[in-house]
């Protein structure tokens, strides 16, 4: 299913992936620090797992990262992961300090 639709809900402090129907299928949850985006967490509904949900949402969250002028962090393991298979990604990314 990566017919999804993925928008940002900042007030929820989360990218979310949206059905065709309406219905919010995956979500990935962030921080905003200064200039950086900190992923913390991402979560696909056990339905629509295998099905390139998260990936889709995550390629999307970065680009709307990267047309903002922000960075990233990724504190999140499955957007550290996606970040590592995607060395065309590796400009955003700020080293995490602890």
């Amino acid at each position: 299913m990566t017919d999804v639709q993925v928008r940002d809900a900042p007030g929820d402090h989360r990218f979310e992936a949206v059905s065709p129907e309406g219905v919010v299928v995956a979500f990935s949850m962030y921080d905003v620090v200064g200039t950086t985006v900190v992923f913390t967490h991402t979560e696909v509904d056990p339905r629509f797992e295998g099905q390139g949900v998260a990936s889709t949402l995550v390629k999307s969250a970065l680009d709307a990262v990267r047309a903002s002028g922000q960075d990233v962090v990724a504190y999140c393991p499955y957007v550290k992961a996606w970040l590592a298979r995607h060395p065309d990604y590796q400009d955003l990314v700020r080293a995490a300090t602890s």
